[in-house]
């Protein structure tokens, strides 16, 4: 089967999917607004079909690699939800302690991309850790629409404080030389540049496409920033100048990047919204900054 990508949809589709993926429509208001855009024998619901994640398809390294160990492993979250859990994996050729690199998912808690994309790392020779946002109110249910319509229901400072906990766990796992990045994805992206606010011994952190901090949030920022950018995202660029007025005026040392004609989510290798090459080039470059900062 022919693999779509976003040029083989209207731009207005996109920004409907968009709405729906991020709450602001539900899946009654998306297949109501996209009928007009169904033709040629399609319907809306088969253009939300087409735009949905393939997982299965697009998994890059199977769960049961024989060159890593992977494992879920339940870790303490005193200031959040008292016991959470997340994705952990290494590489079992590993000699010695290495980075940590921790994996936040986007608005649909631990999928399986993500648990790929963690399992990705591992064998680029770091120590990955993926939380599951979701794991209090049982974990990633196996649809995304059942975890689109699970994530309102956070409790979101509890959550924050989840995944600052995560930083913890991760940086004195046994595994580990103390020395750990965030890499985060839309929600994640936002999450990724929330922990560069709280944690002052964080080593780097990558944002994709994610909202930014306030001004006063993003002076208490000492990590250095990659920060990977949508050409085609006005929900979340719109915050770009201020935040890197604000990085600016506090030292903080940063890289920015965006992607001409890209989509919000063109990292995410599941979905036609995916950019091959833009992917592949802000992924090297993530992995020379991690590489960089952490070992």
């Amino acid at each position: 089967m022919d693999r779509k990508t976003a040029k083989d949809f209207d731009p207005d589709v996109l920004i409907l999917f968009d709405a729906y993926v991020h709450g602001a429509i539900d899946r009654r208001g998306f297949l109501d607004k996209a009928r007009k855009y169904a033709v040629g024998g399609m319907t809306a619901a088969m253009l939300l079909d087409a735009l949905n994640p393939r997982f299965a398809e697009a998994q890059q390294v199977p769960k049961d690699d024989k060159r890593l160990k992977t494992e879920f492993l339940p870790y303490p979250s005193p200031q959040g939800n008292t016991t959470t859990k997340g994705y952990l994996v290494q590489p079992l050729a590993a000699k010695g302690k290495l980075p940590g690199i921790l994996v936040v998912h986007e608005n649909r808690g631990l999928n399986p991309h993500i648990e790929d994309i963690a399992r990705r790392l591992a064998l680029d020779n770091f120590v990955a850790f993926a939380p599951d946002a979701l794991a209090p109110l049982g974990g990633y249910p196996g649809d995304e629409d059942a975890a689109r319509g699970l994530f309102p229901k956070l409790d979101q400072p509890k959550t924050r404080e989840d995944f600052v906990a995560a930083a913890a766990f991760l940086k004195s796992h046994a595994s580990c030389t103390g020395k750990i990045g965030v890499v985060g994805f839309c929600w994640g992206g936002s999450m990724a540049n929330v922990l560069a606010t709280r944690l002052p011994d964080l080593g780097a952190a990558v944002p994709f496409y994610g909202g930014q901090p306030t001004a006063e949030e993003a002076a208490k920022i000492k990590a250095p920033l990659l920060i990977h950018y949508a050409g085609t995202d006005e929900r979340i660029n719109a915050g770009w100048p201020a935040y890197e007025a604000a990085l600016k005026a506090a030292g903080v040392k940063y890289e920015a990047f965006t992607y001409a004609s890209t989509q919000h989510g063109f990292n995410n290798d599941t979905t036609p919204r995916y950019d091959e090459a833009a992917a592949k080039l802000a992924w090297s470059r993530t992995l020379e900054f991690f590489n960089k900062q952490l070992r």
